[in-house]
């Protein structure tokens, strides 16, 4: 079955980047030029997604605002005759039929993804967290999609991660398969590095089945008092096989004040309209 489908949940508080993300949702924060969350949105479309679910908060009519038309702005960049910007502006509102609800509580990512289970209905679908921006030859999403059409099964996105960052992270138990495809045995949402089965973390990217909404529906509060979608999936082994691919592309948890400085720096470097400029001004700064 064709996935056409993705969630991506951005109703978090972004408390990683006060006082900035106080008055401005933590998703709409730019790389360069670009918000974070259009920056998943492109990531989806370009991996074959048709429709897409932003599970939203409270104060967060930013999203929205950008995904939409807005007339006035429009008509001026018209009346200058600046039919760049006006392309830019159409292309973000046409990149795909995006839909919206909100999750009414803090209760974790797995209540979350559990607000888009009358959206999705009985078909696989793929989760972009709205911390996590990639970037790849080939689109991260695609690249799960991919295996999934493979294997008729659950894919996780999966990376190593230093000793350092384990207890950041769900951590997979495995068995290889192939060169990058991994069959999870067990999986450990943030554990501590003694008890963490291996340094494989779940970032950020996943294509599930609708059975993990029934599990959702009964999981009880895990790590920090709230419904793991970790914990979810390792329920769902249980009457499912899932997989693991360790995904090509690198990921910036913009969440963080080191990600998001390292994901303008890094996009401002690839950029042809602005690499040679700002590599110049990198170079003096640092003698």
């Amino acid at each position: 079955m064709k996935i056409r489908k993705c969630v991506i949940p951005a109703a978090g508080l972004g408390t990683r980047l006060l006082p900035a993300s106080k008055a401005v949702p933590k998703e709409m924060l730019p790389v360069v030029d670009t918000p974070v969350l259009e920056l998943i949105v492109k990531e989806a479309v370009d991996s074959g997604i048709e429709e897409i679910l932003i599970i939203t908060g409270r104060d967060k009519s930013a999203i929205e605002n950008h995904f939409d038309n807005n007339i006035e702005l429009e008509d001026h960049l018209l009346k200058k005759n600046d039919h760049i910007n006006l392309d830019k502006i159409d292309k973000i509102v046409n990149m795909a039929r995006i839909f919206y609800t909100r999750q009414n509580k803090p209760l974790g990512l797995g209540h979350a993804i559990l607000c888009a289970k009358e959206f999705i209905g009985n078909e696989p679908f793929a989760i972009l967290l709205g911390d996590d921006i990639m970037r790849a030859k080939k689109p991260v999403t695609k690249q799960l999609i991919d295996c999934f059409n493979t294997y008729n099964a659950p894919v996780l996105g999966v990376q190593e991660v230093d000793e350092s960052d384990i207890n950041k992270y769900g951590i997979i138990d495995y068995e290889k398969i192939e060169e990058d495809t991994f069959f999870v045995n067990d999986m450990i949402e943030k554990p501590k590095l003694e008890n963490a089965p291996s340094n494989k973390a779940i970032l950020g990217r996943y294509v599930l089945t609708p059975e993990i909404f029934d599990i959702l529906e009964n999981q009880k509060p895990g790590v920090g008092g709230e419904i793991q979608l970790t914990d979810a999936i390792r329920n769902l082994l249980d009457i499912q096989k899932v997989y693991a691919y360790q995904f090509e592309g690198k990921r910036y948890d913009t969440g963080s004040k080191i990600g998001y400085l390292k994901a303008i720096v890094e996009f401002a470097l690839v950029r042809e309209d602005l690499s040679e400029e700002f590599e110049q001004y990198l170079k003096a700064l640092l003698k």
